[in-house]
């Protein structure tokens, strides 16, 4: 066993040897790090930026959109079919094209949009030798009425938009609060085998201490050769433990550099002071922090939004609707010989856009449904029933979130109190054992009494250290489920 550990203890040497940095971490630098190196973090930051982006985009929705086309140009030579009375016939087509357009639209906050369309074409006809032009500009609204009465396209869009960022922002506050408790746990689980690994370092201390005691009264006749092998033997058991408790700490520390991020050839030293702060916490305050601040609630609520619009949506299918649409529109055409020049022709277009009268034009549909067999009366039934699932299991989860909270609370309490005796405990222990041991250095006690008092000692510190760690989770475990840290009161 000795050299077992002497040689892992080797490696262990040579690869801090080749160390990047040295860490001597608190609890709150081990989250820092934890935060910003973290992969959970980072994909949960790249969700958020998502829908962010997504948000923006349905923001932009309702801003002026401007789009510029261009042919520059397209030739086309192919062969056409003509069909009429007197059968079917072909011909050659030889067209250049040309042309360019700006439109600007406009979307309006009630669905409909105001939309501006100007163009310029050409086409040159090798075939007829003809070259003809147009110039036009078209001023357009389009206004769907359902839009007011029913499903309101735009809004609902932005509306969803906002309500997945906002869950998206939750989400990575969530996580985060789940990666605070993660990295506490595993930095107390680290601090436990840490200090245990100091308590079997003690432990063998004090045994090599009374084997000494014990080979020098065994030399002397003054105890048994029993007494003295028994001594021998706790002295290699102490020896194992401590092993398995340096072995279990190099472990456990390279598992949290993992989850810190660090390089696994990083140095990384807790400290070593087991200090608390006696907390006092109100349940029923506990329980309205949780109640106002727990993600779950909230992402209930927006499922009940998102549930909502849904359902409008829904029932706007099987509603009358209707669309206004009108347009005033200026147009010029000119046709001439195709070795007119372009200038020419373009001042042909303009002239005819000035003289030919306007086209105008006012519309106005109606969609009426009349029968569907109850097919959207029945959707809209399913999605009303999944609304009752969501309202239900808000009311669910807020029960749960209450019995947790108060279940954690009164944890905490009695973890504290548990804290506290076996402290006094520790203190009883050590000055039973000092006292113990002198006995067996004056001879009145034999090596079977020390022993008892010596796991007496390493119970005490064991169990101590337990109730240490399991009280400092549990406060952690309460900041994360009421995002209030009950110790700095924020």
């Amino acid at each position: 066993m000795k050299k077992i550990f002497l040689t892992i203890c080797t490696l262990t040497v040579c690869l801090l040897s080749s160390r990047a940095e040295t860490y001597h971490l608190s609890l709150e630098e081990s989250i820092e790090i934890a935060k910003a190196k973290s992969y959970r973090m980072q994909r949960l930051l790249q969700d958020l930026k998502i829908a962010e982006y997504n948000l923006k985009s349905a923001t932009s929705r309702f801003r002026t959109h401007v789009d510029l086309q261009f042919t520059l140009p397209q030739y086309t030579e192919t062969v056409r079919q003509w069909e009429d009375s007197t059968g079917i016939s072909f011909y050659p087509v030889k067209q250049l094209n040309y042309s360019g357009g700006l439109t600007i639209n406009q979307p309006l906050p009630t669905d409909g949009n105001i939309f501006i369309e100007t163009g310029l074409s050409g086409l040159d006809d090798f075939y007829s030798s003809h070259r003809s032009g147009n110039l036009s500009t078209r001023i357009g609204f389009t206004q769907p009425i359902h839009a007011f009465y029913g499903y309101n396209a735009i809004k609902s869009s932005l509306k969803s938009a906002e309500l997945a960022y906002e869950q998206s922002s939750k989400s990575l506050k969530r996580e985060e609060l789940n990666l605070v408790y993660d990295v506490s746990n595993a930095y107390y689980q680290l601090l436990s085998l840490q200090k245990s690994a100091e308590i079997a370092a003690m432990d063998l201390e004090r045994q090599t201490e009374a084997f000494e005691i014990s080979k020098n009264k065994y030399e002397a006749g003054l105890i048994k050769e029993v007494d003295a092998l028994q001594m021998e033997v706790d002295l290699a058991e102490a020896q194992s433990n401590y092993d398995m408790a340096i072995l279990s700490q190099i472990s456990s520390t390279t598992s949290f550099k993992e989850m810190l991020g660090v390089g696994l050839s990083d140095t990384i030293t807790l400290g070593s002071e087991l200090r608390y702060k006696a907390v006092a916490v109100d349940p029923e305050r506990a329980v309205q922090l949780a109640l106002e601040n727990r993600l779950e609630i909230r992402e209930q609520d927006i499922q009940i939004e998102l549930q909502s619009l849904n359902i409008r949506r829904q029932r706007s299918e099987g509603m009358v609707k209707g669309n206004v649409s009108a347009y005033f529109e200026k147009t010029g055409v000119s046709l001439q010989d195709i070795g007119t020049s372009l200038p020419t022709t373009l001042k042909n277009v303009s002239g005819n856009f000035t003289e030919r009268p306007a086209n105008f034009g006012v519309g106005f549909t109606l969609s009426i449904p009349l029968v569907d067999w109850g097919e959207n009366r029945a959707l809209v039934q399913a999605a009303e029933s999944r609304l009752k699932q969501n309202t239900l299991r808000k009311e669910e989860v807020q029960r749960e979130i209450e019995t947790e909270v108060r279940n954690l609370v009164a944890g905490i309490t009695s973890n504290l109190k548990r804290l506290q005796l076996l402290e006094k405990n520790v203190r009883v222990a050590e000055k039973s054992f000092d006292i113990t041991r002198q006995r067996f250095s004056d001879g009145d006690i034999d090596s079977q009494s020390l022993a008892l008092e010596r796991n007496r000692l390493n119970t005490a510190y064991t169990s101590h250290l337990r109730a240490y760690i399991t009280y400092q989770l549990s406060l952690a475990d309460l900041m994360r489920k009421t995002f209030h840290d009950f110790m700095s009161g924020e």
